[in-house]
């Protein structure tokens, strides 16, 4: 199987942290496994003997005329100040490079309901992707930025990132995590430039 890119989503594993602001990553990759499934995508168990990751196999309808390319969703188990060691494990395995890297993250400098997509730049105090820049030798992984919002002053960030979302803010969470795969569609369709746009205007209602 010739697999164009790794998708991964960052986040802890198990479900004391599942439904936690630090795992949008880890939801956005389910919900585009979910969205491959209804496209006839056929998502499949990948790397099962490495016990760090939970891989799956999808095909996504993103070349010209809808034809299917082959990707694999890799969420790390190893917590997220370890994450680049399944991600360097994947790459290694399908013969990827760093640039074939699409992490989607939660990104604290972003209010909830707002996303941006770049290639590159700084880990920003993310332990995630401190590890993966750390792993992959390199920070030229394309990032999609979910955004979650900074706590009120004097709240401990670290806590902050690792609470469950309010019930009202599963409402937004509801209306990005779509929009958030259209994204990663719009990216390995018509590329960065456009992605990087079409992210950065979308707004979720508060409501």
């Amino acid at each position: 199987m010739a697999v164009s890119a790794l998708i991964v989503g960052l986040g802890n594993p198990g479900p004391r942290y599942a439904a936690t602001r630090h795992n949008f990553g880890f939801m956005a990759v389910d919900a585009l496994i979910a969205r491959a499934r209804e496209l006839g995508g056929a998502p499949k168990a990948a790397m099962t003997s490495h016990k760090d990751m939970d891989a799956v196999a999808i095909a996504l309808p993103v070349l010209p005329g809808g034809a299917f390319a082959q990707f694999v969703c890799v969420k790390p188990l190893t917590y997220m100040n370890l994450s680049g060691r399944a991600v360097r494990a994947a790459m290694a395995f399908y013969k990827l490079a760093p640039t074939d890297v699409l992490a989607i993250h939660d990104e604290l400098d972003l209010p909830l309901g707002r996303m941006r997509a770049k290639r590159g730049g700084g880990n920003a105090g993310h332990n995630g992707l401190k590890s993966l820049t750390q792993e992959l030798g390199s920070p030229d992984f394309v990032r999609l930025r979910l955004g979650i919002g900074r706590p009120e002053p004097g709240r401990d960030v670290a806590g902050y990132v690792l609470e469950p979302f309010r019930s009202e803010e599963m409402a937004v969470v509801r209306q990005i995590l779509p929009a958030a795969v259209d994204a990663v569609f719009t990216y390995f369709e018509e590329g960065l430039e456009t992605a990087m746009s079409r992210a950065g205007a979308f707004t979720a209602t508060s409501g």
